[in-house]
């Protein structure tokens, strides 16, 4: 008979920890293997680029058996989530030329630990997460394990590359423009960003509150569960209090829905064939599953003050990422320290006059509370998570320049609400399509609920990419 380590990649996260409690293996087993897998498949992805497998060992050993994913392997973004004594370069050189590493753990890493999950090291990251692709030019392209040469989306691009290839079963992921959920789409994975405030940022949370912080995994129940295990609400954006935890959604009836399905960018930008189709093949499934499906959705998603102030939020939050470097050392980060395309943001950012910022959030909000009135009329709204599928890489930065990665994912950043990214098309090509599923303000639970009850209906956990078994 197998043993449960010669299938380790066969296993989500929950399935694990239950190996764990169930006293099959040990937490030191489990590392072992995941670190096994690490050197053998990450040297072809270049998703870990600090690996810290002696610290991995050495917390394993003493994790403490009675949290929720005690022994779990995971992976932390180099993005937020700082680490004590680990390094932290959000793939800018200086940083890595003076080594930073914090020396405190942020209050998001502090929950993942709390959970029992153990660290291996942190992923690769697109400079400052300003892209949705993970092409830094500090530590080159992560690549994308059902396609090498193509990209596996950003900016939680490497920790996407890590759960898809089954080196963990979860990684950290955090999303400001669609961060954990294009990744999600590319790499065949679940990707939810949680209501804003759900999960409070590390030790402060952004103003402008268009940044969540969330994981990466391949099963809705893992997802649940682990953002059960970080949520801790924001005293900035208080996220409406939940009935009960999301682990317990899994499965539960939703009650006929109300649904609109939408295949149009809602910056007005093409949308590829299969993109479409696999979010039209999500709305048929619902309508099997009982659902009233029908083609709408908010028409202030595609509005141009949205997208505007929206971009001018995101300058300004790279702006404030390079300020907030100066009493860490010495001084803001400079031109000469970043990308020309970070740079570009940054310095559009800086040009911003505190007036000019309250009229930028100020408007935000109003946009937000128009669109949000479409959820007075439906349940749910079901969108492609991207207009197309992983390009090579080079390609899609080109093309996420122009706003193609970000043309259904963005808006709900501004509006704040939880969206939930799906593996539901599987075409020929082998690149994997993915289906956003966007809820009502607060309505995290009914997201799981829907994703639970579609990941029973096309079920996708058995696929994996080529090579990795």
């Amino acid at each position: 008979m197998p043993q449960p380590m010669d299938a380790y990649e066969t296993y989500d996260a929950t399935g694990l920890a239950e190996l764990v409690k169930a006293g099959e293996v040990t937490p030191t087993e489990l590392v072992e293997v995941a670190i096994e897998r690490a050197e053998r498949l990450d040297p072809a992805l270049n998703a870990i680029i600090h690996p810290n497998y002696e610290r991995a060992r050495r917390l394993a050993a003493d994790v403490d058996r009675a949290a929720p994913f005690a022994g779990v392997p995971f992976l932390m973004k180099d993005f937020a989530g700082e680490e004590a004594g680990e390094p932290y370069h959000m793939g800018v050189p200086t940083l890595r030329e003076l080594d930073y590493r914090p020396v405190a753990d942020s209050a998001l890493t502090s929950r993942f630990r709390a959970a029992g999950l153990i660290s291996l090291g942190r992923t690769n990251t697109p400079q400052l997460a300003v892209m949705g692709t993970t092409e830094p030019q500090l530590y080159g392209p992560t690549h994308n394990p059902w396609a090498p040469g193509h990209t596996p989306g950003g900016s939680s691009g490497g920790s996407a590359a890590a759960v898809a290839a089954g080196i963990v079963p979860a990684a950290h992921a955090n999303d400001i423009s669609g961060s954990i959920r294009i990744p999600a789409a590319m790499c065949g994975l679940v990707g939810l960003k949680p209501t804003r405030g759900r999960v409070t940022m590390s030790n402060a949370d952004a103003p402008i509150g268009m940044t969540t912080e969330s994981v990466l995994t391949r099963t809705v129940r893992d997802t649940a569960a682990l953002v059960d295990a970080i949520a801790e609400t924001s005293p900035w954006w208080p996220a409406p209090a939940l009935e009960c935890p999301l682990a317990e959604e899994v499965g539960r009836p939703t009650g006929r829905l109300r649904i609109g399905v939408w295949t149009e960018a809602f910056n007005r930008g093409e949308v590829e064939a299969g993109a479409a189709a696999a979010a039209e093949h999500a709305g048929r499934l619902l309508a099997e599953l009982g659902h009233d499906v029908e083609t709408s959705a908010p028409t202030e998603y595609s509005s141009a003050e949205l997208w505007e102030l929206a971009r001018t939020a995101l300058a300004a939050s790279a702006a404030a990422e390079a300020a907030r470097w100066t009493d860490r050392i010495g001084r803001p980060l400079g031109e000469g320290d970043v990308e020309p395309r970070t740079w570009s943001m940054i310095e559009a950012g800086q040009a911003l006059s505190a007036a000019e910022l309250y009229l930028v959030i100020e408007g935000l909000q109003a946009v937000a509370r128009r669109a949000l009135a479409w959820w007075d009329d439906f349940d749910l709204l079901v969108t492609p998570t991207n207009p197309a599928p992983a390009a090579p890489h080079g390609d899609y930065l080109k093309r996420y320049v122009s706003g193609l990665g970000s043309a259904f994912t963005r808006p709900v950043n501004v509006t704040g609400q939880p969206a939930i990214s799906l593996p539901l098309g599987w075409p020929d090509d082998g690149l994997p399509r993915g289906v956003q599923l966007v809820a009502g303000y607060g309505r995290d639970d009914l997201l799981i609920r829907v994703a639970s009850a579609l990941e029973a209906a096309s079920p996708w956990s058995h696929r994996r990419p080529p090579g990795t078994l």
